[in-house]
């Protein structure tokens, strides 16, 4: 949190000098996501009641995979918390325009040691010689509070064996219920409470019409977008909001305000799963 707060600090000092910067937190900019906080924000699922976050990878499920850097905590700062649940607490509170005001968390590590990486690369790494101690958690598992009073679960891992990039969400509100997976980055799920039990249920809406957030500069509808897209995004709303002399979004203080979270988290993993309140909330 000390680090992130002088991030905060330069960037201010920086700003009132001209110079501009924002966090990448790439899956703001997915169509589908960025649809499902235009209609949180719109009211069409009412007052928001639970949030279900995951994120689940499987890279290093064999306890044979080097200890490459991801793995150190000296290098990495912590594992599965900080490399992918920080995309997962940010995406819920993009979503739901609340904040995370307390948690409870159990974090585990399941393969103590590794072999020493000859060289990495991505997700991919060569073996070198002799073992070396993971010090990062493999897994991280937490409830939380929302600021408008809901409930809030996530979990993080890379031990989920079959799963590449599955960041998953499910809002449920007092009107109706969204759900994104990421793996299917086109479509966004929505249930309208409202309607009669005869007409219930979720329906699949393909988020690449015209009108629907970035989908209408790119191709055709039904012509879905990729990864790379999320980025190409992030370029054109930095660019504009210099252009409209605005700040870009997510901030600098969005990106204190995650860490802060994942820190409330390591800390009551590490007192038991103690009920820990998130600084500033």
């Amino acid at each position: 949190v000390a680090e992130a707060e002088a991030m905060v600090a330069a960037a201010r000092a920086a700003a009132e000098r001209g110079v501009v910067a924002m966090v990448a937190f790439n899956y703001r900019r997915v169509p589908a996501v960025a649809l499902a906080r235009q209609w949180v924000a719109e009211g069409r699922i009412g007052t928001v009641r639970h949030v279900r976050a995951v994120y689940l990878q499987d890279w290093i499920v064999d306890p044979e995979f080097p200890l490459v850097w991801r793995l150190q905590k000296d290098k990495a700062g912590s594992g599965s918390l900080g490399d992918i649940g920080a995309h997962i607490i940010d995406t819920a509170e993009f979503i739901t325009g609340e904040r995370l005001t307390g948690v409870s968390a159990i974090t585990e590590t399941f393969v103590k040691e590794r072999p020493l990486a000859a060289g990495s690369a991505g997700l991919s790494a060569g073996g070198g010689e002799g073992r070396g101690e993971v010090t990062v958690d493999d897994a991280a598992l937490f409830i939380g509070r929302l600021s408008g009073g809901g409930l809030a679960s996530f979990e993080a891992t890379r031990f989920a064996s079959g799963r590449k990039n599955a960041l998953r969400i499910e809002i449920n509100g007092s009107l109706g219920s969204l759900s994104f997976d990421f793996e299917a980055m086109n479509e966004l799920w929505f249930h309208d409470h409202t309607l009669p039990a005869e007409d219930s249920g979720f329906r699949r809406v393909l988020v690449t019409e015209s009108g629907h957030p970035y989908a209408g500069a790119w191709w055709p509808p039904g012509h879905g977008l990729g990864y790379e897209h999320g980025f190409t995004h992030e370029v054109k709303d930095f660019i504009e909001a210099i252009a409209a002399g605005t700040a870009p979004a997510p901030s600098f203080e969005d990106g204190l305000r995650v860490q802060r979270v994942l820190a409330a988290v390591e800390q009551s993993a590490a007192e038991a799963s103690r009920f820990t309140t998130v600084e500033g909330s």
